[in-house]
């Protein structure tokens, strides 16, 4: 009698060992399989915003809401500076993610449980970089805030904490840092300490971020600047080459960022980053448009003047009504004066997935 009551007590104990584990297991599959193995959030300018800028007091300058913005893909324009969709979009999908609406978008239906946009066109990462017309990255920040509280109101802390973990945080800025000085009057002198200056406050937002709880960022450094038709414009007639003095500011930069990313993933413990080389991707576009099954590496689908650099796509902006656009904007790298096309976007987020950078790493749960 004894032998047959421990004999059950054994299988009492082996049935709720194996129902905790099955039970410990599947709520662990389950943290990921909330998130469709990882939220993402995302900060930035323009070519991440996909349409808060919308929902601001600003100037048609660093608004996309009007025709023919996302005329390929929407068929309607929703604030994207692009005919179609962001780079941001494409990882989104290779995530198995929905497309996240625009953090200020009105409505009561709003859930973050995979993740919030919160990029406007025009930021930079210094707050003073087109101020009172953009969504700046401190005021990006508190955003990212408000939705960390949302989290933990609906899910409490532990699970809300698990998300922010498994995040990835994509980040795009620091190209209107430095247009800003060629497209306004400014009178900023850029020396070394400038590139310090904007690559502190974007890491200052990254650290902040990662002392609430996250873990994984994904970077793009700088593209050529000087190759923007909106700069490219500002060379005299008789040179068609990019103006070098941008570029020459965008790789600083991108120097600066690869450094503070190295010392950064080694004084913070468990930060894990991919830094995708914009750069060196838009360069090949521009330089061989043929290779990458384009036509045009140098002239904007929309917009007027030398290289279509005025920036009047949609003919809405103070620069004037008059535009061109061309017929097939697939076959054209740069969509307007200072965006790229949907086919360049889509192009680069397939690189950023499998590429050397290797965002899908990012994207598996810790």
């Amino acid at each position: 009698m004894e032998k047959a009551l421990g004999s059950s007590s054994f299988t009492i104990v082996l049935t709720l060992f194996v129902y905790v584990t099955s039970c410990c297991f599947h709520f662990q599959i389950g943290e990921c399989q909330l998130n469709n193995l990882g939220s993402v959030f995302i900060f930035g300018d323009s070519l991440f915003d996909v349409g808060n800028n919308n929902y601001i007091k600003t100037t048609t300058l660093d608004q996309a809401n009007f025709w023919p913005y996302g005329q390929t893909y929407f068929k309607f324009p929703t604030g994207r500076f692009s005919d179609g969709r962001l780079i941001s979009d494409f990882i989104a999908e290779y995530a198995k993610l929905p497309l996240l609406p625009p953090f200020l978008q009105p409505g009561s239906q709003h859930s973050y449980y995979n993740g919030a946009n919160f990029a406007s066109a025009g930021a930079g990462a210094l707050v003073t970089t087109f101020r009172g017309s953009v969504i700046d990255m401190e005021t990006q920040l508190k955003n990212f805030k408000k939705v960390k509280n949302w989290l933990r109101n609906k899910l409490g802390k532990w699970k809300s904490q698990k998300i922010l973990s498994n995040a990835v945080y994509l980040f795009s800025i620091g190209t209107n840092d430095y247009v800003s000085l060629f497209v306004t009057n400014s009178s900023i002198q850029v020396s070394p300490q400038y590139h310090q200056m904007v690559v502190g406050n974007l890491t200052t937002i990254a650290k902040e971020i990662y002392k609430i709880g996250g873990r994984k960022f994904g970077f793009l450094n700088l593209g050529e600047l000087g190759c923007l038709p909106g700069l490219r414009m500002l060379n005299p007639s008789s040179k068609n080459g990019c103006l070098e003095k941008a570029s020459n500011l965008a790789q600083l930069h991108n120097v600066e960022l690869h450094n503070v990313l190295l010392k950064m993933e080694k004084q913070l413990k468990g930060f894990k980053y991919s830094l995708y080389d914009f750069n060196s991707s838009l360069r090949g576009r521009i330089d061989h448009p043929s290779k990458y099954g384009m036509k045009e590496g140098k002239i904007a689908c929309c917009g007027r003047g030398r290289f279509r650099g005025i920036h009047s796509c949609g003919g809405k902006r103070p620069v004037g009504h008059e535009f061109e656009l061309c017929q097939n904007p697939n076959m054209h790298v740069f969509w307007d004066s200072y965006h790229l096309t949907e086919t360049v976007y889509h192009q680069m987020a397939a690189e950023m997935w499998n590429g050397p950078s290797n965002f899908k790493s990012l994207f598996q749960c810790l």
